[in-house]
């Protein structure tokens, strides 16, 4: 059976990112993501974390996504 592939896109949430797989909280914490259990993560999405603390989206989703589907 395969494994189904998880695509997490700039505007996924902070929160439904967590859902997914919780640990992914250390490749964020890597980056400098350290407010993942705010309030502000329910509704901020990877886009938005990342522009407010001057990351490169493209390459957060890339490693994440990089995570979360690793065989």
């Amino acid at each position: 059976m395969r494994k189904k592939k998880i695509e997490v896109t700039k505007r996924t949430l902070i929160a439904e990112l967590l859902m997914i797989n919780p640990n992914v909280r250390e490749i964020l914490t890597g980056f400098g993501l350290h407010c993942l259990g705010c309030p502000m993560s329910q509704m901020e999405s990877l886009e938005d974390a990342c522009e407010v603390h001057e990351l490169d989206i493209d390459v957060v989703l890339e490693k994440v996504n990089e995570f979360l589907n690793k065989k």
